[in-house]
């Protein structure tokens, strides 16, 4: 079953002595969609290549408890993402592998994080008024 991981939550851990890379990472698996900004410090795994990379993203990110997927709206491609990725993860935790780990999906995705969020860049970065501000939204 899914864990699902609020906006607040995450602007929340984004802002507290957590380091990204270490502590926790953001992986967005919006694919042409991810050009105009991002969650600051994610890192972009797109959706149509993301089977054929989860094994190299679980190398990269075997020693992050926490681990947060997000796309769009969080609504297919997120959770998918994210229901590989752990399950991935934890047939190597049960073979002595890997250590426990928490993976979550951003509730509502990019959508819900910028619109709240957009302005402060401890939070968004690379954020292009001129995609999301015309009415462009993916």
């Amino acid at each position: 079953m899914l864990k699902y991981i609020s906006p607040d939550e995450l602007a929340a851990l984004m802002k507290s002595d957590k380091v990204v890379g270490r502590d926790y990472c953001v992986v967005d698996v919006r694919d042409d969609d991810w050009y105009g900004g991002n969650i600051k410090g994610s890192q972009n795994s797109p959706s149509y290549k993301f089977l054929d990379k989860v094994s190299d993203l679980v190398t990269q990110t075997k020693d992050v408890p926490t681990v947060i997927f997000h796309c769009a709206l969080s609504q297919v491609r997120g959770p998918k993402a994210a229901r590989i990725y752990s399950e991935t993860r934890d047939l190597l935790q049960t073979q002595g592998a890997d250590k426990p780990h928490d993976v979550f999906v951003l509730r509502g995705g990019f959508q819900d994080f910028q619109a709240k969020y957009k302005g402060d860049p401890a939070l968004v970065e690379n954020w292009k008024d001129e995609v999301w501000g015309s009415g462009l939204h993916f």
